[in-house]
């Protein structure tokens, strides 16, 4: 069994790593684009080295799937692997926002057992654990029980004119959070239309799950992890009610984005 007081006070130690160099306490930071639109800093790789290091001593027999390092094959060949975003929402980062989280979720034959968010710019400890619930900072989540998708709360910037009918609220940058509002019913839904990686949504998507949303693809299918091309195209969080409506609402734009592997 694993000593689930220690993960979370590796994870929790994490945060501190990569908040002792966020520049929102006037911290100052290197960051480059690893290619163009994609950035990362050197609180990225510090935290992957960190997580690297502290989960292996933890669980030797575990793999290893980080967005920070190079993708080795030999992590199919085990039933165990870690899945790590070291801060997912770099963007909000790099401009000392407080949106962005470490990520890191225990995953077993493609699914999540464990999965642990800290945010500590935003004061916030998450965690999921299969078949026994979420919780953040110490309380019992409950996602989001809506159920109409009109007026439907959707974390954006702004609802483009096609979905008129739902409603902005505060979004962080980080998948993972956006993830977790849902859990927290502080959204009632989330999706995204692009190819994406596992490892920005393990720990979340497991949150949520526990905290009784509904959370697959931008297609509607199930997530499985672990997989030799670690993608997905899109995912789709929301209140068990509307998670058909918005799968079919999004279908089109879903398969056309898909089709020319945005």
């Amino acid at each position: 069994m694993i000593d689930r007081e220690r993960l979370e006070s590796i994870v929790r130690a994490a945060g501190q790593i990569a908040l002792s160099r966020w520049p929102g306490h006037g911290h100052a930071l290197d960051s480059w684009d690893k290619h163009p639109g994609n950035p990362v800093s050197e609180a990225d790789l510090a935290v992957d080295a960190f997580l690297k290091r502290e989960l292996a001593a933890l669980l030797p027999s575990a793999g290893w799937l980080s967005e920070e390092t190079i993708d080795a094959p030999d992590r199919l060949e085990g039933g165990l692997i870690w899945l790590v975003d070291p801060i997912d929402g770099t963007r909000d980062f790099i401009r000392g926002r407080p949106g962005w989280a470490v990520s890191v979720a225990l995953v077993s034959a493609a699914r999540p057992l464990l999965g642990m968010l800290c945010a500590p710019a935003r004061d916030e400890f998450w965690h999921g654990e299969a078949g026994h619930g979420s919780w953040r900072n110490g309380v019992r989540l409950v996602a989001s029980q809506r159920r109409d998708i009109a007026g439907a709360r959707v974390p954006a910037d702004a609802v483009p004119q096609v979905d008129g009918d739902l409603v902005a609220v505060d979004r962080p940058n980080s998948i993972a959070l956006r993830i977790a509002m849902v859990a927290a019913d502080e959204a009632d839904l989330v999706a995204t239309l692009r190819w994406g990686y596992e490892w920005d949504i393990g720990a979340a998507a497991l949150i949520a799950r526990e905290a009784g949303a509904a959370v697959t693809d931008a297609f509607g299918q199930p997530l499985n992890y672990n997989k030799r091309d670690p993608r997905d195209f899109g995912v789709l969080a929301s209140s068990p009610a509307i998670h058909a409506a918005a799968v079919a609402r999004l279908a089109e734009r879903a398969r056309h984005l898909a089709e020319q592997g945005q």
